[in-house]
This record gives C-alpha cells, structure tokens and sequence, in this order.
C-alpha cells in the first residue's frame, strides 16, 4: 500500500513538471519557428535546420495536443 502510495505521488510531480506552464513553452517554440522562417526566406536552410524546423513544429503540434486535452 505504501509501495502505491509512492508510485502515485511520483506520477503526480512528474505529470506536474511535463504539462506546467504549457503556454509559454507553446510561444517559446512559435518563436524559434519564426526566427528559422525568417531566416528560411532570407537564405537557403541547411539540411540541420530544416530538421530543427521540423522538431519545433512537431513539438508545437505535441504540446497544442496536450495543452487541449487538459483544458
């Protein structure tokens, strides 16, 4: 019982830390996104930004996901 009660207070700081302040880590990631737009429209962007641009924009789909599914 007590082994139980442990388990769920971890799970509850840790569902805690990973949805806490969603928002400002959701405008975070927009602005990264913007910075690599519009560096993409002034010059070709190497192969590891695109792959940081693809990373943001699917960590802002991820968190927008979640971010929805507690509101």
């Amino acid at each position: 019982k007590e082994k139980l009660k442990m388990i769920k207070l971890a799970l509850k700081d840790w569902h805690t830390a990973h949805t806490q302040n969603l928002p400002s880590r959701i405008e975070y990631l927009k602005g990264q996104l913007s910075a690599l737009d519009q560096k993409g429209e002034e010059e070709n962007l190497s192969e590891a930004k695109l792959v940081e641009l693809h990373g943001v924009t699917s960590d802002i789909h991820s968190l927008s996901r979640l971010n929805a599914s507690i509101c």
